[in-house]
């Protein structure tokens, strides 16, 4: 892992009408971490992931990646210099077949469809439903539609993943298998950033965790010491944590 920042948010603001949804907020995220992005609902996370994504624009602030100013460039721009993202509701194409759905996000470094299809059967064994590629992506499980959510992104050969609760709704199982991937995809040289709402599962996974609360930074750091702040606690985690 290395200190050099693959994002860097200065100041970054988004307002909609007269809600501001992230306010000033600064940060860093280092190439080759997990971060876990947490805070309670309304919190901002999901607009700063859209505003890094490039799906909406900045009010105010910029937004640095690989040492590239990309606050101007549109979503598809953003995608193909190596930011790729998911959504909190998957967003399948159900009238496609698994493979079909990777597919569509492997165009993004290959023109040709035979060699797009071999990246995403690839991707698919990779995220472990290669025997599902020529299912109907209607027919999958929510936790094999996230599945298939990683896999499209992956399949843009990402330098900064972008995970929307990918381990919500899951079964003790499902999240065990989820952080699997997780960490092989790290181990794969790809920055990981993640918004989560299972602690349990997500302090463990990240190397380090910055709170949002009221679209500011609340605090940052390593998780053992973000969730012992009495600021998290108070805003976030509540008196039950506290007497844990």
């Amino acid at each position: 892992m290395s200190d050099t920042p693959i994002i860097s948010c200065r100041g970054v603001t988004r307002h909609f009408g007269g809600l501001v949804a992230n306010d000033s907020i600064d940060l860093d995220v280092r190439r080759g971490e997990i971060l876990g992005l947490i805070g309670p609902n309304g919190a901002g996370k999901s607009t700063l992931f859209n505003l890094i994504a490039g799906a909406f624009p900045v009010s105010a602030g910029t937004i640095a990646f690989d040492g590239r100013d990309i606050t101007p460039l549109p979503a598809a721009k953003r995608c193909q210099l190596g930011i790729a993202r998911t959504y909190q509701v998957p967003r399948s194409f159900d009238s496609m077949s698994v493979v079909e759905n990777v597919t569509v996000g492997a165009f993004v470094r290959y023109a040709g469809v035979l060699q797009a299809r071999a990246k995403a059967l690839d991707v698919l064994d990779y995220v472990g439903l290669g025997n599902y590629a020529d299912t109907s992506a209607a027919d999958l499980t929510p936790p094999q539609k996230r599945r298939l959510e990683v896999a499209r992104a992956l399949a843009t050969e990402p330098k900064l993943l972008l995970l929307d609760e990918v381990l919500t709704g899951l079964t003790p199982s499902e999240a065990a298998a989820g952080v699997d991937l997780i960490r092989k995809v790290r181990q794969s040289g790809v920055t990981v950033v993640m918004v989560e709402h299972v602690m349990e599962v997500v302090m463990p996974l990240v190397d380090r965790a910055v709170v949002l609360h009221l679209g500011k930074t609340l605090a940052e750091g390593l998780p053992r010491d973000v969730v012992r702040d009495e600021k998290v606690i108070a805003a976030y985690l509540g008196d039950r944590h506290r007497a844990a």
